[in-house]
């Protein structure tokens, strides 16, 4: 992303707007602070589609990660199961 200063936006519009593309903005500085972004309209893009393209976002893996098939840790039968519920319920 490229940044220009709020007096070359000014003195330089029409070269500066040439510089903004459908993939990269223009961010306008004041006083060395970030203050304004330039873009193109892109009407059919939806909120997520923005994001992705600002690096803000990152869409989910075609094909995820299989869970694990093996836990690590003890298993437990049925009955103590119920015996750690029941411990868990107390007296209410």
């Amino acid at each position: 992303m490229r940044t220009v200063t709020k007096r070359e936006l000014n003195q330089r519009t029409a070269a500066v707007l040439d510089q903004v593309t459908d993939t990269d903005d223009i961010v306008v500085t004041e006083r060395g602070q970030p203050r304004w972004r330039v873009s193109r309209v892109r009407e059919s893009e939806s909120a997520l589609t923005r994001l992705e393209r600002e690096g803000r976002y990152e869409p989910p893996a075609v094909e995820p990660e299989p869970w694990p098939t093996n836990t690590v840790g003890r298993a437990y039968t049925d009955e103590e199961i119920d015996a750690l519920l029941e411990e868990n319920r107390g007296d209410h």
